[in-house]
């Protein structure tokens, strides 16, 4: 199964916060668990395991696509960390919880499987399909795909639009200007440490 869906105050718990994954916020600081409450110093692997373990549940997907987006990551130039998560941030199901059209990933992921949303004037059902500059993203003409993002659109995402997106509320209609900045990144995370995880295997 390569989609998590279990609790996922357990996760936020244990990784910290997660905006892609949920919008719940846990009272309780500790790991869930009996032995949540004893604190050790973490190993370097454990550490390195945990940073690819936030990336994996906030963009919701599984181990073997995340290897092969480091694969894909490592032929292009420059940092591998960040065009890792330049890729993982371009995907379309994450476009559109930064765009304010979904509160999480899994319910923007949703929208596009039920084929809500149309890209430069086709209808896309994968959720992992690579946003690119240029990209125009809109809703399909249904009342029924109306509805569900205006009332997602009611409780608008805490994270601010990144500037390589452009967003006219009033038609529904988003452009993608460029690729994402590491500063624009939502999720508190050292890619290094993902890079050196995949790296020593």
């Amino acid at each position: 199964m390569s989609r998590y869906r279990g609790p996922r105050l357990r996760i936020i718990r244990r990784l910290g916060d997660l905006p892609g994954l949920t919008r719940k916020h846990s009272k309780k600081t500790a790991p869930a668990g009996e032995h949540g409450q004893q604190l050790r110093k973490p190993s370097e692997y454990a550490l390195r395991l945990e940073e690819k373990q936030k990336l994996r549940y906030n963009y919701g997907i599984s181990e073997k696509q995340l290897l092969k987006n480091i694969k894909k990551a490592k032929k292009v130039q420059g940092s591998t960390g960040v065009i890792l998560l330049q890729i993982l941030e371009m995907r379309l199901d994450n476009t559109l919880f930064r765009l304010g059209l979904a509160p999480t990933i899994p319910a923007a992921r949703q929208l596009v499987n039920h084929k809500h949303i149309v890209v430069n004037d086709k209808i896309v059902s994968i959720s992992s399909y690579e946003c690119k500059p240029g990209d125009v993203i809109k809703i399909k003409n249904k009342n029924s795909s109306n509805n569900i993002i205006k009332k997602y659109m009611e409780y608008p995402n805490l994270i601010s639009l990144p500037n390589h997106l452009t967003f006219e509320k009033d038609v529904l209609l988003a452009k993608v200007n460029g690729i994402v900045e590491r500063d624009y990144v939502g999720l508190q995370l050292n890619e290094l440490l993902v890079v050196e995880y995949y790296s020593r295997k």
